[in-house]
């Protein structure tokens, strides 16, 4: 790692300012940097939970990765649920009715941020807002996949309905649970890429 009092280069590229390059400036450009002293620093992205058909494991691991982060995590679900004692998680209760927490979900979430769900009709509706879309066994829905999703969706749906077919999903197991931490951890590294460091290579 590059360093010196002013700046270094992480481990990712990036030409990161210290602390004290921020202090001898002497007040906060704005920016989100990651060493600034001068406020809290917030991350664009939020997460959004589906909670109430969310696995407690899933949300789990979004919590710990909340904290480590300092990523701000919305559970929006139609009954209460447990929270860590924590001010970056907090939970808005809907009214219980069909669809009623995908709509208030699709209603309040903006480009950038990232929605927790397996309903894949809710996916493709936060990401017609250019929002993201990840489902609790870790694939991450996006423009190019979910119209595919969808189509199989409904077309599992038909076979239900006329009986083709019975039973739901497999239960959420070990690698589903590894395989959604590793995607997640890697949209946070994203974002963090995104929005607090400058390239080295275009600096």
């Amino acid at each position: 790692m590059d360093k010196d009092e002013d700046h270094y280069i992480d481990e990712n590229g990036l030409y990161v300012f210290t602390e004290l390059h921020h202090l001898k400036r002497g007040y906060c450009c704005q920016n989100g940097c990651r060493h600034c002293p001068y406020r809290v620093k917030e991350k664009n992205l939020r997460i959004w939970i589906d909670a109430d058909a969310c696995p407690n494991v899933v949300k789990e691991i979004v919590f710990r990765a909340a904290e480590r982060t300092k990523t701000q995590v919305i559970l929006v679900a139609n009954a209460p649920i447990r929270l860590p004692q924590s001010g970056l998680v907090s939970i808005i209760q809907v009214s219980h009715g069909f669809d009623v927490a995908d709509s208030r979900i699709i209603e309040e979430v903006r480009a950038g941020d990232l929605v927790v769900t397996a309903d894949i009709p809710l996916a493709d509706a936060v990401i017609t807002k250019d929002a993201l879309a990840l489902n609790p066994r870790g694939e991450l829905y996006t423009k190019e996949n979910i119209k595919d999703h969808l189509a199989t969706r409904n077309l599992m749906a038909d076979l239900r309905d006329s009986g083709a077919i019975s039973g739901g999903p497999k239960t959420l197991g070990l690698k589903d649970r590894q395989a959604f931490a590793n995607q997640l951890d890697r949209v946070l590294a994203s974002c963090d890429r995104t929005h607090y460091g400058i390239s080295a290579k275009h600096r």
